[in-house]
């Protein structure tokens, strides 16, 4: 596997211990405690055994000082002061207010009836949306940071839409997906509901409706049936098979029996990840795929 220690590496003195996958430019890439990335590609054979303990990777790139266990199941991988230190300077928690850049409010879709109303900072682009597994997105309007926060709220209340969607509910449709035209249909619906709610323009500056589309960057084309997700890494586990799709943090894996599974990066972060071979069997625990519900009720939930 790109970008992963072949066995002994480590004791010369590289380790590689996860930090989660990132959307540099676009592309889905692992990221390693020292700050390097190694690009995946769709197709690309994927071999790696977790080794020791899941340790706190730490919080806005400072490393965890006690190098705290945290638990092998645990999407959030932080010991509880590194996860204070992170919701402490999140926008995502309302914890910052004098933010001078400015952002922009998006609807983000997921799935049939998965729609959420988000903001971020203009200066990221699209990056928060593919972080999300947003399908398909468009933007709703652009200004300063609280204004975009109380416009953000009113629509949420306005259409009905929540401003976050379980990550089980977004893997779980992505392998039968309505036609571009479908989805792009739904987001303009609800950018056009959006537009006729009264006061938010006032503060922001509309943007036009203009349906853009995730499917390609995330290889979601012809996906088989989600036959599972990854649990948890135990020490020994190894992980094998072919990247078929990834979205979010989620990696979309053909494993050697034929089955697809789904991998959740993010707990994976806090681990040394060594090279396995390619002949070794998938080893760590696996739980069966939610049944997607269609047109249940949004959550509240990621």
């Amino acid at each position: 596997m790109v970008g992963v220690a072949r066995e002994g590496e480590e004791v010369r003195g590289v380790e590689w211990r996860c930090r989660g996958l990132g959307w540099a430019g676009g592309v889905p890439g692992l990221r390693w405690r020292g700050g390097r990335v190694s690009a995946l590609g769709y197709g690309q054979e994927l071999a790696f055994r977790a080794v020791g303990v899941r340790r706190c990777p730490g919080a806005r790139g400072n490393p965890c000082p006690l190098e705290a266990v945290v638990p092998g199941r645990a999407t959030g991988g932080r010991c509880p002061e590194c996860a204070r230190l992170d919701r402490a300077h999140s926008v995502a928690a309302d914890t910052v207010a004098d933010d001078p850049q400015p952002y922009r409010v998006y609807l983000a879709w997921f799935g049939p009836g998965m729609t959420k109303v988000g903001i971020t900072a203009e200066a990221r682009g699209e990056a928060r949306l593919l972080e999300q597994g947003a399908v398909t997105f468009s933007w709703l309007g652009r200004g300063p940071l609280m204004a975009a926060r109380r416009t953000e709220e009113v629509l949420r209340q306005a259409l009905g839409v929540p401003d976050r969607v379980a990550y089980e509910r977004k893997r779980a449709v992505r392998h039968a997906l309505p036609p571009a035209g479908e989805r792009a249909r739904e987001v303009g619906e609800l950018h056009r509901r959006a537009g006729g709610v009264g006061g938010w323009t006032e503060t922001l500056e509309p943007l036009e409706f203009a349906a853009r589309d995730h499917a390609g960057a995330f290889h979601l084309d012809g996906l088989p049936p989600l036959a599972g997700t990854v649990a948890e890494l135990v020490d020994g586990g190894v992980v094998t098979g072919r990247l078929l799709a990834a979205a979010g943090p989620d990696l979309h894996l053909l494993a050697p029996d034929g089955r697809c599974l789904a991998l959740d990066t993010r707990v994976m972060g806090g681990w040394v990840l060594e090279a396995a071979g390619a002949g070794e069997g998938f080893s760590v625990p696996v739980v069966a795929a939610a049944v997607p519900v269609a047109g249940s009720a949004q959550e509240g939930l990621f």
